[in-house]
């Protein structure tokens, strides 16, 4: 993928959490290749996050590497801060971070598997952005959280419960923004439709994938390369410093609301 320099976005520090793989690690080495000093979490993904950050690093870009399981409170907020103190300041926080946790119908979910998927998707958003927003506050920054199309269309088969994680996500993205644009940060979020990543390799067979294929008008499912485009573009004051509460569809026509 060709980068193309944003000049504003040089320098800055931005924390990318779920970054070892998928769309957080595309993210990784995107914000790494604009010159952002790159804060990378990962969870159970050690080598593919140490991989990730040796390869930036080879590239000449800074890398920070932090890991915390994100359905616990503690862990979350030990990430953002020791990664805030790391580079001595916090410009960017993408919540990205998050899991369907398995396909279970809403008849059979027990209260532990709604604790899991709300914990990861919902309330890690809320405790990192809690954390990061003193720091954000100092000159100004960002907050792109990690919604889905499942927030919209209701998700698919066993999905419901994160779908509605990720509806929540969306709202918080608006309330977020209206109350933190009088601090300088800007608040937005991108919506990935189909995107082939490791999230539909553990939780969706060939055959879902071809059903889901087959709704998109571009034919064909999304990379997470897809995705970059929105995320730095909505990073950038330069770009989008009008442009607060909103959601990015980033799905090849999917969904048109």
């Amino acid at each position: 993928m060709t980068t193309l320099a944003i000049p504003d976005l040089a320098g800055k520090a931005v924390l990318v959490t779920g970054a070892s793989t998928g769309i957080g690690a595309a993210l990784a080495r995107a914000y790494a290749a604009q010159k952002c000093r790159v804060a990378l979490h990962y969870n159970a993904s050690r080598h593919a996050a140490e991989s990730l950050a040796a390869s930036i690093r080879e590239d000449g870009g800074e890398v920070f590497l932090t890991q915390g399981d994100f359905s616990t409170v503690a862990d979350v907020e030990r990430v953002v801060e020791e990664s805030a103190a790391y580079f001595g300041r916090l410009d960017g926080l993408v919540n990205n971070a998050g899991g369907m946790l398995g396909r279970v119908a809403y008849a059979d979910q027990a209260e532990a598997h709604y604790d899991a998927v709300m914990n990861l998707n919902a309330r890690s958003v809320l405790t990192a952005s809690r954390k990061a927003i003193p720091w954000l506050k100092r000159q100004g920054g960002f907050i792109i959280n990690t919604s889905s199309i499942a927030a919209r269309n209701g998700a698919g088969g066993g999905a419901g419960l994160y779908g509605s994680s990720k509806a929540f996500v969306s709202n918080v993205t608006r309330g977020m923004a209206k109350e933190l644009i009088g601090f300088g940060i800007r608040v937005n979020a991108v919506a990935p439709g189909t995107i082939l990543t490791p999230f539909h390799e553990r939780y969706s067979t060939t055959e879902q994938i071809k059903a889901m294929v087959a709704t998109i008008p571009q034919g064909r499912a999304g990379t997470a390369e897809d995705c970059v485009g929105a995320y730095l573009f909505l990073s950038s004051d330069l770009l989008s410093g009008y442009i607060i509460g909103q959601v990015i569809e980033v799905n090849g026509g999917q969904l048109m609301p």
